[in-house]
Order: C-alpha cells, then sequence, then structure tokens
C-alpha cells in the first residue's frame, strides 16, 4: 500500500505541474488543451497504479490457494493413513511393518529372507557362526526380542554382525604388523577421504578439508583423521566413538585386515568401551596439537546444506 501511495502522491504531483492554476492562465483555461504528452504520463501512472491492484489481488488469491492445498495435502495424508497405517511407520532391521485388524500399524519379524547368492553377502556373527545374509542375523535377533518360537535360544536376542564373509580363522596380529598399522591406517582414510570426494559423494563440508587436506601435506593425515571421527560419531553424537559406532569401519575389513580389531581396541585406552577424538589421534599417532575437534562445526554445515 506504501508503494501504491508513494505513486498517487507523484500523480497529484503532475496534475499539479500540468494544470495551470494561476490567474493569468485560467483565463486561458478554455483555449488550452491537454497535450499528448500529458495525458500519457497520467495515464502511465494510473495503468501502474492499476497493475499493482491486479498483483496484490492475485498474490491474495494464491496465498489462499496454497493455504488450502496444505489443508488438502493434510487431508490427503490423513486419508492414507487410514487406507494404509504402515505409510508412516517405521520398523528396525529385520522387522517390517504389518495392518492389525483394527487399523493400526505395528513391526513384526521379517517372515523371509532373501536368498543371497555372492559369498560376500554372507556375515559372521559374534557367536563365530555364518549366516546367510546380513537379514538373517536381524531376523534371528527379531524372533528371540518377540518371544517367537522361531528362536535359535536366548543367546541369539544378542547376535549381531561381526563382519562381512563367511566365518574364517583370523590370523594373530604380530608385532611388527600392529607397529606398522597406524600408518596404514592414516593412508588408508585418506584415500578413502580423495575416492568419495573424486566421485562426488564426499559431502560438501567434508570436501574443504579434503581440499586442505591435498596443498596441506600437514593437513594429510589430520584432517582425514577428523573426517572419519566425525562421521563414525553420529549414534548419539555425543563426542566420542562407540563400539557400535565403530561397525561400518570395522566389519568390511575385518576379514582382510586381521588387525583392525586389536588396532581399534588398543585405541580405547582407558576401556570404557568408546574412543574420543584424542584417543583416536594418539591411537593413529598423530600430533595432538594438531587435533581439532570440528565436528559441531561439521554437523551445523550439514544442516545447512540440507
Amino acid at each position: 500500500m506504501s508503494a501504491k501511495l508513494q505513486l498517487l502522491v507523484v500523480a497529484l504531483f503532475l496534475a499539479v505541474l500540468i494544470v495551470d492554476v494561476s490567474p493569468a492562465q485560467h483565463r486561458r483555461k478554455s483555449r488550452r488543451r491537454t497535450t499528448t504528452t500529458e495525458a500519457s504520463v497520467q495515464d502511465e501512472i494510473m495503468n501502474m497504479l492499476e497493475a499493482d491492484e491486479i498483483a496484490e489481488e492475485a498474490a491474495a488469491e494464491e496465498a489462499e490457494v496454497t493455504h488450502e492445498n496444505g489443508r488438502n495435502e493434510a487431508g490427503s495424508k490423513q486419508r492414507l493413513l487410514q487406507a494404509d497405517p504402515c505409510i508412516d511407520k517405521h520398523c528396525g532391521a529385520g522387522r517390517v511393518c504389518q495392518s492389525t485388524e483394527e487399523g493400526t500399524a505395528e513391526c513384526v519379524c521379517v517372515e523371509f529372507c532373501n536368498q543371497e547368492v555372492d559369498p560376500r553377502r554372507k556375515v559372521c556373527t559374534n557367536y563365530n557362526e555364518t549366516f546367510g545374509s546380513d537379514c538373517e542375523v536381524h531376523q534371528a535377533r527379531c524372533f528371540c526380542d518377540t518371544g517367537d518360537a522361531r528362536c535359535r535360544g536366548p543367546d541369539y536376542q544378542h547376535v549381531h554382525i561381526v563382519y562381512y564373509g563367511e566365518c574364517r580363522q583370523i590370523p594373530m596380529c604380530k608385532e611388527d604388523d600392529m607397529a606398522d598399522f597406524p600408518r596404514r591406517m592414516r593412508d588408508w582414510l585418506f584415500n578413502i577421504m580423495r575416492d568419495l570426494a573424486d566421485r562426488q559423494e564426499l559431502p560438501s563440508h567434508y570436501l574443504k578439508m579434503q581440499r586442505e587436506a591435498e596443498t596441506n601435506h600437514t593437513l594429510r593425515w589430520t584432517n582425514a583423521a577428523i573426517w572419519k571421527w566425525c562421521d563414525l560419531d553420529g549414534h548419539p553424537h555425543d563426542r566420542a566413538v562407540s563400539r557400535h559406532e565403530l561397525f561400518p569401519i570395522k566389519a568390511p575389513l575385518m576379514a582382510l585386515e586381521h588387525c583392525i580389531a586389536p588396532f581399534l581396541d588398543s585405541c580405547d585406552v582407558n576401556d570404557d568401551h568408546k574412543i574420543t577424538l584424542l584417543e583416536w589421534g594418539k591411537c593413529l599417532q598423530l600430533d595432538e596439537d594438531d587435533i581439532e575437534d570440528k565436528c559441531d562445526e561439521l554437523a551445523e554445515a550439514n544442516q545447512e546444506q540440507y
């Protein structure tokens, strides 16, 4: 409305300039004609005012439609939930959603797991027992959690995957191998970080760290170590990496790197089942002064990105 008022003031001001109201000119008023230029200026201003009114009305109508669509979407979602209560239900590993007779959603154990033919899909559990897939492990645990007759025994309520691949005799990690493992681990972390960046799969807030590591050799290992530690510290984000949070780095490597398990165990210096950033840096033989907790900063950047 302020813009319209300003234009109206301009129109009135121009009208005062265009229309001569002095006594001398008033006598010649009958002979005076409004020029084409004067008329076009007034018409243009009035057209602008009219256009503003039309635009405001259109915006109001659009807002009303948007509000109505919001109500319609909410109503549509409600109708979908009534038709299928599982549409908004999340179930954990080894469970699927099932509608009850009362029309509610509940999570039940997976009845059948797909038969995997790739041996790499097999998994070895904490009971040194090979399962056909991770689905079968989660299913077995679910059967015991829910008191299903198919539970293999009370111990299977705590069954979990230790590493991918068939169970095998893991060789002992020799002293020389263990001494060299931190260096190999540092290189591996940096190479993984670089590979993800090359494939454009590294989030932008980590990509900056990777580029710094490429150009500054002193940051090569440090940034890679901080990246992986922050990446692992997610469930929950509590500035410590727990045993279960180590799973993404331990399970894929254990069948290939026989020193990974004792190495990660050695990182937990105080044996509290958690690895702090300083413990992680020390374990990788990095200078403590170079280790900086950037996880909160990176988490904020991630939230802003999405």
